[in-house]
This record gives C-alpha cells, sequence and structure tokens, in this order.
C-alpha cells in the first residue's frame, strides 16, 4: 500500500476581481457567472512508497503547495482521488496552526493536540520540543513577539514530536538561519533512516539531492518530470538555463545581477560558464573541464587590472577565488575604450553537490572598478562517492605489510 497517492488530481479555484462579483454570484444563485478558474493542478497522478523521501519541485506558481495541502487534506481535490496511509504531520504555511496572541508554549499545546496528540502526551514531550526548538525565554512570550525564523523553529519542533508516519515540509525552512536548517536537515536525514515517509518541497536542488530518493516536477500544475533525483533535476535545471542556450551569437550576458558595485572606472559586460565542449554549462561533473569566460571593458585609463571571480556556496559563503595575477598572467595596461575577454581554464574538484555561484570582479591596485554578485549560478554533481564536509580531498595511498616473527626486527 503507498503511503501517499494521487490519481488524475486536479485542483480549480475561482478567482474574482472583486468582494463584489462573489456576492454577486451568490445572489444569483449561480445563473450568472462572475469568476473566471484558475487550475492550480491539472491531472496529477503519483504515488509515495512508505519510507521514501519524495521531493516536489518547480518554478513558483506550478502547484507544489497545493499538492502539499491536498495531502495534509486541508484541501480536497476538484476531481480525482488523493489517497494517505498514515499519521501525517504537515509544516505547511509558516504559522499555520499556531495562534499569534498566544504563548510559544500555549501553540505547542494547541499545534499538537490539532496533530492528534492527547495532553499527557504533550506534556510527556513538552521538554523535548523546547530544547529542539531553542528559542529561550520566548517559551513564554506570545507568538506575535517572535521572528519568522522563531516561529518556524517551534513548529519544526512541534511537527517531529508527534511520531508521524509521513512527514511533509514546504518552504517553511527557508525563513530559517543557516545552523536551524542544517539542524533541521540532520533531523530529516535520521528520520529518514528510521523509515518515515518524507514529502518535501524545495528551491534548493542541494537539498533535494541530498536527501531525495525520487523527485516530482511540477510545472504549470502538470507533472514535468517524475523519476530519480539525477534524471529529474539534471533535466529542471536544464529547462531554467534554456533562455541562456538562444544566445549563441553573443555568449557573453549577465544572467543575473544581485549586487553590483565599483568605482565605474571599468566594466563587466558578460560572464558565460562553458563546458568542455564550449556549450553553456548546466552541471558540474567533478574532473570535467569548464571555462570561465569574462568580458570587460576600460571606462579609463587602466595601468595595471586586473580581473578574476569569487565562487560563494549555496549559503551565500564565500567557497574560492581566483584572479588573472594570482595565477602570475598580469593583464598590462588598457586603455579607455579597449575591450577585453579573459577565459579561465578550470577542472571541477569533487565537491559536495550543492549550487555554486560566480561574482565576477574587475580590479585596478587593488580598487574594485566593477563587481558583479552572483552573476552566474551552476548545480554541482553528485560523485560516485558521498562527500564529507565540503570536498572529497584527492588522496594517493600505499600500505606496506610487515611479518613479526616474534624475535628481533619485523621482516618486511
Amino acid at each position: 500500500m503507498n503511503a501517499v497517492e494521487f490519481d488524475r488530481v486536479s485542483k480549480t479555484y475561482r478567482i474574482y476581481d472583486s468582494p463584489a462579483d462573489r456576492l454577486k454570484e451568490s445572489v444569483l444563485l449561480g445563473v450568472r457567472s462572475c469568476h473566471r478558474e484558475f487550475r492550480a493542478l491539472n491531472e496529477v497522478s503519483f504515488a509515495v512508497s512508505p519510507g521514501e523521501v519524495f521531493c516536489v519541485i518547480g518554478e513558483n506558481g506550478s502547484g507544489k503547495s497545493t499538492a502539499l495541502q491536498l495531502m495534509a487534506g486541508i484541501l480536497q481535490p476538484t476531481s480525482g482521488e488523493v489517497g494517505v496511509n498514515g499519521r501525517v504531520a504537515a509544516l505547511l504555511e509558516l504559522g499555520a496552526g499556531f495562534n499569534p496572541e498566544f504563548t510559544g508554549s500555549e501553540n505547542v499545546y494547541l499545534n499538537a493536540s490539532i496533530l492528534g496528540m492527547s495532553k499527557k502526551e504533550i506534556d510527556r514531550r513538552f521538554q523535548s520540543i523546547e530544547d529542539f526548538a531553542e528559542i529561550g525565554r520566548y517559551i513564554d512570550q506570545p507568538l506575535k513577539t517572535y521572528s519568522s525564523g522563531m516561529a518556524v523553529r517551534l513548529a519544526f519542533a512541534v511537527a517531529i514530536s508527534v511520531d508521524p508516519e509521513i512527514l511533509i515540509v514546504d518552504e517553511a525552512l527557508a525563513v530559517g538561519d543557516a545552523y536551524f536548517r542544517h539542524k533541521c536537515m540532520r533531523k530529516i536525514q535520521e528520520l529518514r533512516a528510521r523509515g518515515l515517509t518524507i514529502v518535501f518541497v524545495s528551491h534548493s536542488m542541494a537539498d533535494v539531492r541530498a536527501i531525495g530518493d525520487r523527485v516530482l516536477w511540477l510545472r504549470h500544475g502538470e507533472v514535468a518530470a517524475i523519476g530519480t533525483v539525477e534524471f529529474v533535476v539534471d533535466r529542471y535545471l536544464s529547462a531554467m538555463d534554456q533562455p541562456m542556450k538562444t544566445a549563441e551569437a553573443a555568449p557573453l550576458a549577465l544572467p543575473n545581477v544581485d549586487h553590483r558595485h565599483g568605482s565605474g572606472k571599468g566594466e563587466i559586460y558578460g560572464i558565460a560558464a562553458l563546458n568542455e565542449f564550449g556549450e553553456p554549462l548546466h552541471l558540474m561533473i567533478p574532473g570535467r573541464r569548464v571555462t570561465l569566460r569574462i568580458g570587460f571593458q576600460a571606462k579609463m585609463l587602466l595601468v595595471r587590472p586586473d580581473a578574476g571571480f569569487l565562487i560563494r556556496n549555496h549559503l551565500g559563503l564565500e567557497f574560492a577565488q581566483v584572479s588573472v595575477a594570482d595565477e602570475g598572467h598580469p593583464i598590462g595596461r588598457l586603455n579607455a575604450g579597449e575591450r577585453m575577454t579573459v577565459e579561465f581554464q578550470l577542472v571541477i574538484p569533487e565537491l559536495y553537490p550543492g549550487s555554486f555561484s560566480f561574482s565576477p570582479w574587475i580590479k585596478e591596485d587593488g580598487e574594485v572598478c566593477d563587481w558583479i554578485d552572483n552573476a552566474v549560478t551552476v548545480q554541482m554533481a553528485r560523485g560516485e562517492r558521498p562527500v564529507y564536509g565540503y570536498i572529497q580531498w584527492p588522496c594517493h595511498i600505499e600500505m606496506n605489510a610487515s611479518v613479526h616473527t616474534g624475535q628481533g626486527a619485523p621482516v618486511g
């Protein structure tokens, strides 16, 4: 028996332009329609096996949250059948099931009782909930005084305390701090090892690769792909990068600009990450050669310019930096208006399967002329072996055995 099963499930919402239109339609008893329909899910079918970590991905508005609310019993399908077999705990919208006027303690009892726990059970597990949430004295303060991160801490602590058979986790964890997100991911791994069925929605492909068994990709309310993590995630990332593929005539562009700063003495006009065949890079594979190409223009005389890039991981932490000068290849003098393209030839190390961004920069005597944060983001492929920490350190091992006779020195 499947833990969760969707059989040709559709969910349609009525959209009204104004409250008056809703009232008008009610008064007319449906004789005249004053709404338009929005189909959030369209004929979606899939099954989740017991003990599986089933991830759901897709862009905003693709129907992910609607699917989870149907699993949790919050919504009913317009058509089709939803089957759920097992006790469900759901961490969906931030603060769902909580009362902002109640204290954290009161909300623990409220939310846990909604999830089916008796007062005696809550009493017995309250301390472990408080310890996991780590919100200190705020446990006795009204929820309305909490930050969004603190509310998520408490909600997750309650959700995992009810001994669910099926845990449903939406994007709520994304608002937590990095420490608590890692703590939650470790807990999810622990629950996974215990055989709990987990349905997990995330925009972080690193998290999906780290914990997922199978992945469902929803696009415009329909199933775009379903299957193994590698199969679905690779196709999803390729589709997200599709606009870049059309720019063959002008491979240098600025795909993304999170933040830009500098003196303006020089300007970056494009960056491209390319695979070994000169095609746009969508997935970094350990041991493969890639090229990072940066194009820039001097806006005034640059006597000693330098160009390079910073790499950040999916948590925004600075991971590595490379520059032309550090590699012993000075650019030389550039006059105003002169353009230059620099290519960095890289061999991809075996890193953990996360997303990594490239932030290109140009400097003049250490002064930043132009810096673009996170201009290109590329996913790291999962290697043949698990990576513990951040990087799989290359290592050559030699073993020399010796036989000890019990008399004198060993015989080697």
